[in-house]
């Protein structure tokens, strides 16, 4: 299992465009396969990872993710190519429907039909970014255009869709590359996750699919108190559907109860049950109530990743 690190909460908490860029090339020094953000309001992650890409060699930058509502595929497809030309082709392209709250309230569109939005959305940017070439007409999302003229030494970006229903996961596994998930444990990804994307995968005629597992971690002799804690900032995950969906499943009533927490032996174990449940990379959002924890979960990660899992 790949290890790798998740800013978001930096951009959550407004972080400048160098904080983010010196964010990911200290993930890169550190020796960790994989840097993500996700994207909000401002700034734009593609462009973040445009200028992150003049500053790093080697780390794979990837977004997790981009709301498709937002963005029509055709423009997608082609900020992802800049960007891909940028960074040296270390782009992923993580997307995902977002919730309808978010959505209604920010653009003022009926979030309806997710799945066909979805799938309809991926039959454009699939073709915009791999054939360079579209002629797509569908009911929601459609497409004509010719994207080869320019960012000529771009390789299309690994594809991966945010999911966590079965036809979402069909989706991931049929037309995506695999999926990248937020607050999913290993007991969803063992029974759920991971059965139903690597079927979509096999019947579709596609390589295995990625799954991106993405959780809180804490290294700290305080386990309960730093639960707590987090239930408290991610509380609002509790609210939306799909996120409470997901943690009834794994057992959970917060997200603090899915975290990865507790002392450094704790967290090597609960690393390794994630690969084992079929999760091939970690993007982990590290946390701490202390600097003391916070540099404890850096050194724990960056040995696993060092060791592999």
């Amino acid at each position: 299992m790949r290890i790798g690190i998740n800013g978001s909460s930096l951009v959550a908490t407004g972080a400048s465009l160098g904080r983010l860029v010196d964010h990911a090339v200290t993930a890169e020094r550190d020796g960790f396969a994989s840097y993500w953000l996700g994207q909000m309001a401002i700034p734009d992650v593609l462009t973040v990872y445009a200028v992150a890409g003049g500053a790093t060699s080697r780390i794979e930058l990837g977004t997790a993710v981009v709301p498709t509502w937002m963005r029509h595929p055709l423009m997608l497809a082609a900020q992802a190519l800049t960007t891909q030309e940028a960074c040296g082709n270390r782009l992923t392209l993580g997307i995902g429907l977002a919730h309808r709250q978010i959505v209604e309230h920010a653009i003022k569109v009926p979030f309806r039909a997710p799945a066909k939005h979805m799938a309809e959305y991926l039959a454009v940017l699939g073709h915009a970014l791999a054939d360079r070439k579209v002629a797509v007409r569908g009911d929601i999302w459609s497409g004509e255009d010719d994207l080869s003229t320019s960012a000529r030494s771009a390789t299309a970006p690994p594809l991966l869709v945010a999911a966590m229903g079965p036809r979402m996961l069909g989706l991931a596994g049929g037309q995506a590359d695999g999926t990248i998930l937020w607050l999913s444990g290993p007991r969803t990804i063992s029974r759920a996750i991971s059965p139903a994307l690597r079927a979509a995968a096999t019947e579709a005629g596609r390589r295995a699919p990625r799954i991106v597992a993405g959780l809180p971690i804490c290294v700290t002799d305080q386990p309960e108190r730093v639960r707590a804690v987090i239930n408290g900032v991610l509380s609002q995950y509790g609210q939306l559907p799909s996120y409470r969906a997901v943690l009834e499943a794994e057992g959970a009533q917060g997200p603090g109860d899915v975290a990865i927490v507790g002392n450094a032996q704790q967290v090597r174990t609960a690393l390794a049950a994630l690969a084992e449940a079929g999760a091939t990379d970690f993007a982990a959002t590290e946390f701490g109530t202390s600097g003391e924890e916070f540099l404890a979960t850096r050194a724990v990660l960056a040995e696993v990743a060092a060791a592999g899992v």
